[in-house]
C-alpha cells in the first residue's frame, strides 16, 4: 500500500527527496511501519536494549533519578516510548524505590500510545503527541533508539558538488534514485555547523530533524536534562572513509539490508545517529555537553552491577554491555544539561571522556 502512495505522489509532484520517502515509509498515518506499531523483540525485527529486559530500564531510573536531583525536578519526558516497557521498568524502580515523579510520554503514533495505555494500566502516565504541548518544565528529557528513525536527507559528493538524492519511479513501476541539487539550504548549514568538508565520492545521511526536534526540546525544558540513547558517532567516525556509502539500512525480521525500496512501509528503515550536530546545534539552543559515553561505561557508573538480582538479570547484563553483543559499545549516551553546569558529577558518567572534542 506504501509503494502506490510513493508513487502517486511522485506522479503527482514529481521525484521527491528520500527523506520524504522515509517519512512516508515510516510515518504515513495509516500505512507506515512505525504508525502500525513496529515489530520489536524476539519475534520482530529487530532488538532494543529494554526489550532485553527490565534491568536496563532500572539502571537508568537510577541515573534520571540523580539528574533530577541535581535539578531539583520531578519531572520524566520520555519521547518515543515504543512498546511502553522501558516506561514500565522505569516506572517500577521509581516505585518501588518510593522516588516521586511525574512522567510524561511524547508519542504521534495512535497505535503506540493504545499499546503504551495498556502496558501501562494502572501506572499515573500522561501522553501527548507533540513537544510543543508541554508547558515548560524543570526535569529530564530522554529517548531510548529515537534519534535513528528520523527521517533523513541522502546527499552525495561528486565532481567538487554537493547533489542531493531523490526518489524517482521508472516506467515499469520501480524505484530509482536520481540526484538534483538540494532542497534547503539548511543541508549545507548540516555541513558548516560541523565543519565538515565531504571528499568526492562520499554518500552520507542528513538529519535536519534533528534541528526541530532539539528547538522543541529547548522551549520546553526550562531547566534540566536532555539524555540520548542512540547508536551513531561523532562526527570524525561518522566521516571516516570507511563509511563513504553512509549508514542508512533496513531490517526484516532480524535480518538487515542495504536496500530501502523493498517491503515498504513493512521493514525498519533507520540511519546512525550524528552526535556532533546535535551538539554542536543543542550549543546555540543553549544546552552544554554534559558527557558522551558508550552504554557499557554508562550502565557500570550507573550501578548496573549492583542492581543485579539472580541469574536471568545477569545475562540480560551480559547482553547490554559485553564485547559482541552489538549493544554495549554500538550504542552512546549524550547528556546535555540545560541551565546547570557543565560541569556537573553525575556518577553515570564518572568514566566518560572530559574532553569536549570526544563529542565535537
Amino acid at each position: 500500500m506504501v509503494d502506490e502512495i510513493v508513487r502517486e505522489e511522485i506522479k503527482s509532484k514529481g521525484p521527491i527527496t528520500f527523506r520524504r520517502f522515509m517519512e512516508l515509509c515510516l510515518y504515513h498515518p495509516e500505512h507506515g511501519y512505525y504508525s502500525k506499531g513496529p515489530a520489536i523483540g524476539k519475534e520482530g525485527d529487530f532488538f532494543t536494549s529494554s526489550s532485553v529486559g527490565e534491568i536496563f530500564g532500572r539502571t537508568l531510573a537510577h541515573a534520571l533519578k540523580e539528574m533530577l536531583d541535581v535539578v531539583g525536578g520531578d519531572v520524566l519526558v520520555e519521547m518515543g516510548a515504543g512498546t511502553g516497557d522501558l516506561a514500565k521498568d522505569v516506572l517500577k524502580e521509581f516505585t518501588d524505590r518510593g522516588w516521586p515523579v511525574r512522567y510524561v510520554i511524547v508519542e504521534r503514533s495512535p497505535s503506540l500510545r493504545e499499546l503504551q495505555r495498556e502496558k501501562l494500566e494502572g501506572i499515573p502516565v500522561e501522553w501527548v503527541s507533540r513537544i510543543c504541548e508541554l508547558e515548560p518544565v524543570c526535569g529530564v528529557f530522554f529517548s531510548n533508539e529515537l534519534v535513528d528513525a528520523f527521517p533523513v536527507h541522502l546527499v552525495e559528493k561528486r565532481d567538487g558538488r554537493l547533489w542531493e538524492v531523490y526518489v524517482d519511479v521508472n516506467e515499469d513501476g520501480s524505484f530509482v534514485e536520481v540526484l538534483g541539487e538540494p532542497s534547503t539550504e539548511e543541508i549545507d548549514f548540516f555541513f558548516e555547523l560541523q565543519e565538515v568538508e565531504l571528499p568526492d565520492g562520499f554518500r552520507t545521511e542528513v538529519n535536519l530533524d534533528i534541528f526541530r526536534w532539539l528547538e522543541d526540546v529547548a522551549r520546553a525544558l526550562e531547566r534540566g536534562f536532555l539524555v540520548t540513547i542512540d547508536y551513531g558517532y561523532n562526527s570524525y567516525d561518522f566521516y571516516h572513509p570507511s563509511r563513504n556509502r553512509g549508514t542508512l539500512m533496513c531490517y526484516y525480521r532480524h535480518t538487515s539490508c542495504e536496500d530501502p525500496f523493498v517491503r515498504l512501509g513493512k521493514q525498519d528503515m533507520t540511519s546512525h545517529v550524528n552526535f556532533s550536530a546535535i551538539a554542536r546545534y543543542g550549543e546555540r539552543l543553549g544546552f552544554d555537553v554534559v558527557g558522551f559515553t558508550n552504554q557499557v561505561n554508562f550502565l557500570i557508573d550507573a550501578g548496573i552491577l549492583d542492581l543485579v538480582r539472580d541469574q536471568r538479570e545477569l545475562l540480560q547484563v551480559k547482553t547490554l554491555i559485553m564485547p559482541g553483543s552489538g549493544m554495549g559499545e554500538r550504542f552512546k549516551v549524550l547528556v546535555q544539561g540545560r541551565g546547570v553546569s557543565k560541569n556537573v558529577n553525575l556518577r553515570c558518567l564518572r568514566n566518560a571522556p572530559k574532553r569536549r572534542s570526544f563529542v565535537l
